[in-house]
């Protein structure tokens, strides 16, 4: 199917008609309908508990405070699943009118009024303004369990993904996986070509309407959208079969699922389920991945892994099983965010699709996982954020598998590119680094413990206040390299120095500081001069 071909999918947005969506932008416009307008009108306890999924604050604000305003009607029927009469419509959309947003499949007849179909969510790109993005509605907007072609709204993972993303200027990029669209709207603004692909046309057929409603955002031409984007329909890779990248970006349906005898693809939740046993999904996609990455292009994505019991009934450490998934020519950085137990993933992905709603099938779901995790072996599943290259030389000098739970700065792509090319500029220095001049970086400060009365501190702490907020512990002579650094003298000069100070006859004191300076320009704690 080509990108023309998702405009008429049953259950979704039309988008066949160029006019009806212009006019819906301008409606859009003219009320206000942005991210700060919606914030003034709930107040800040009550956006507070709608960022919580919690919509009841929201609805008694606009009962009480705007029920007869524009926009309260718009936010009430689009964010609230609330239903809206005739004229209210029609007041609120001038232009468009009821017929329009019937016409493009957003409200639908109910009751003695319209409810809306869809919602329509406010998002900031990296565009030079706001995105108003169609998604299915989800359980606290419309009770019930989803439809398993749910077609996801901006979650926690999207943006996550968003903020891990590496924005250099690329000539093509791949969304795979893109639902509806979120990652694309953010590729656009520094790739020149994206290709979205999704296993379901529903999502598709929501990423085009979302491109048409937005292309003065985006800057894209709406009668000529093949010309920055190509959507394709397909598991996986296959939709793109022979091509390659420069930049592969992924939100893949990673969420390990139990799976049944004689299940069908129309019965998984497609947005979170790829239909594989355990992680398999995740490691196929690594597999797969370097077949379509040009030399130097890199892939971030995020996902789930599953950490098995040992024989004596410990859990495996986390990396074991995920560094076995990525070959060693390629170069490699993944942070483990989270850990949970099987029981608690359970818990969350039957209350992600509302299948607690139906407590028939709630327990049988509920068992299906845990004897799902038992005939693995799984004490745990982890959570996290995967990048990999191809270098472009084909030698890989990058292999890190670090665990970091505490809150880090976002968006942390920044900090993640700047890492990445501190790493590529020690490899290609080798011994020559020894001559760089440093100094600390700004974010950082120290921290110093000793006991009351004691002569030195016991503990020296240098802290990150931004990226990924590291606290590294360092040893006297560490501390001392820390406290000179001022880019006066070079990194040699500053450990023969402190060498004839404080080596007291260690014969690989030199070597071990050239190693922790190293590492902690690495880490982005020092900087060159």
């Amino acid at each position: 199917m080509n990108a023309a071909e998702f405009s008429s999918i049953e259950d979704a947005p039309q988008s066949s008609d160029l006019q009806l969506i212009e006019k819906l932008s301008e409606d859009l416009t003219e009320m206000n309908f942005t991210y700060e307008a919606v914030s003034e009108l709930l107040g800040e306890d009550a956006k507070s508990a709608f960022d919580r999924d919690q919509i009841v604050p929201a609805l008694r604000v606009i009962e009480q405070q705007a029920a007869d305003t524009v926009l309260g009607c718009v936010f009430r029927l689009f964010q609230l699943g609330q239903t809206e009469e005739a004229a209210m419509l029609n007041k609120a959309f001038p232009r468009l009118k009821l017929d329009g947003l019937l016409k493009l499949g957003l409200i639908e007849p109910w009751a003695a009024g319209f409810r809306a179909t869809v919602a329509l969510t406010l998002h900031s790109s990296d565009a030079d303004g706001e995105l108003w993005v169609a998604h299915d509605l989800g359980a606290h907007q419309r009770p019930g369990v989803l439809r398993t072609d749910h077609v996801l709204g901006i979650g926690q993972a999207s943006l996550t993904l968003a903020q891990i993303t590496i924005r250099s200027k690329v000539d093509t990029a791949l969304d795979l996986g893109t639902g509806c669209g979120i990652q694309l709207f953010h590729l656009l603004g520094h790739c020149r070509h994206v290709t979205a692909t999704d296993l379901s046309t529903r999502a598709l057929a929501f990423t085009r309407f979302n491109l048409l409603l937005n292309h003065k955002v985006l800057q894209i031409d709406p009668r000529n959208l093949d010309e920055r984007v190509t959507l394709l329909q397909g598991s996986l890779f296959e939709p793109v079969a022979g091509q390659q990248f420069d930049l592969i970006a992924s939100n893949p349906p990673f969420v390990i699922t139990p799976r049944k005898k004689a299940e069908r693809q129309k019965d998984r939740f497609t947005y979170r389920d790829g239909g594989m046993a355990g992680d398999r999904l995740v490691s196929t996609l690594i597999s797969q991945a370097p077949e379509y990455l040009r030399p130097g292009a890199s892939m971030q994505m995020l996902s789930n892994w599953e950490i098995h019991l040992l024989e004596d009934g410990t859990i495996e450490p986390w990396n074991r099983r995920v560094e076995s998934w990525f070959p060693q020519d390629l170069d490699v950085w993944v942070i483990e965010r989270e850990q949970t137990s099987p029981s608690l993933y359970a818990e969350t992905w039957l209350r992600d699709a509302s299948q607690t709603e139906d407590s028939s099938s709630y327990a049988s779901a509920y068992n299906a996982y845990l004897d799902d995790f038992d005939s693995r072996g799984v004490g745990a599943v982890g959570f996290g954020l995967v990048y990999f290259r191809k270098p472009a030389n084909g030698r890989a000098t990058l292999r890190r598998f670090e665990q970091i739970t505490h809150p880090i700065e976002q968006p942390v792509a920044p900090t993640l590119q700047r890492d990445i090319a501190m790493n590529d500029e020690l490899a290609a220095a080798g011994e020559d680094f020894k001559n760089w001049h440093l100094e600390v970086a700004d974010d950082v400060t120290e921290e110093r413990h000793q006991r009351p009365g004691a002569e030195h501190p016991g503990v020296i702490l240098l802290r990150q206040g931004a990226g990924l907020r590291r606290t590294e512990l360092l040893d006297t002579a560490q501390a001392g390299f820390a406290s000179a650094s001022d880019g006066e003298l070079s990194v040699s000069q500053l450990v023969v120095a402190l060498d004839s100070l404080i080596s007291e006859g260690d014969h690989e004191f030199a070597d071990k500081l050239y190693e922790a300076i190293s590492r902690l320009l690495r880490h982005g704690l020092f900087r060159k001069v």
